[in-house]
C-alpha cells in the first residue's frame, strides 16, 4: 500500500466521524472533540514525522491549546498559517495578524489567496448572522493549509 493510500486510511475515521462540513463548528474558542482519536492518529508514522499536520488535526478537532503547544515550536514559517489560524480563534486578532504576516513570507501562493487577514478582520467585526458564511471560509481554509503540508510530505489526500 501506497504512502498516499495509508494517510488517506489513517484519517478516514476522523473524516467519517467529524466531516469538514462541522469541524471547527465556531469562530471562536475551543471545543475539543475526538480528542483519543487524534491522539491515535498521531501515531501513524508521517503523521510523527510531520508536526504540521499533527497542528492541523489538532485545530480541525477543536483543540486550540494542542494545536498552539505544537505550531509555537515549528522552524520559521511552517507553523506560522496554523498559528495565526489558532490565535483569530482564541480570539487575539492583533497576534492573528502578527502569525499570517509571518506565515505569508514562505507561503503557497494558492494559500495567499484566501486572504488571511481580511478573514481575521471580517471575523472580529462578524454578528452572528455572518457566522455561517465565515465558518466556510474557515473550513476552507484548514483543508487548503492540511492539503499543502500533505503535498509538503510527498502524498496526497481528499478531504471529504
Amino acid at each position: 500500500m501506497s504512502e498516499n493510500n495509508s494517510l488517506q486510511i489513517a484519517l478516514e475515521p476522523l473524516f467519517q466521524k467529524l466531516p469538514l462540513t462541522h469541524a471547527m463548528p465556531s469562530l471562536s474558542g475551543s471545543h475539543p472533540v475526538h480528542t483519543s482519536l487524534i491522539e491515535e492518529l498521531l501515531q501513524f508514522p508521517l503523521l510523527q514525522q510531520r508536526p504540521e499536520l499533527a497542528a492541523g488535526l489538532w485545530l480541525y478537532a477543536d483543540n486550540l491549546e494542542r494545536c498552539h503547544d505544537l505550531c509555537q515550536n515549528l522552524p520559521d514559517s511552517t507553523g506560522a498559517w496554523w498559528h495565526g489560524i489558532m490565535h483569530r480563534r482564541e480570539p487575539d486578532y492583533p497576534n492573528a495578524h502578527y502569525w499570517m504576516r509571518r506565515a505569508e513570507r514562505a507561503v503557497a501562493p494558492e494559500l495567499l489567496r484566501l486572504n488571511p487577514h481580511q478573514l481575521i478582520d471580517q471575523v472580529s467585526l462578524a454578528a452572528p448572522a455572518d457566522t455561517q458564511g465565515l465558518l466556510a471560509l474557515q473550513r476552507q481554509e484548514w483543508a487548503v493549509l492540511f492539503e499543502y503540508y500533505v503535498r509538503g510530505a510527498g502524498s496526497s489526500i481528499s478531504i471529504v
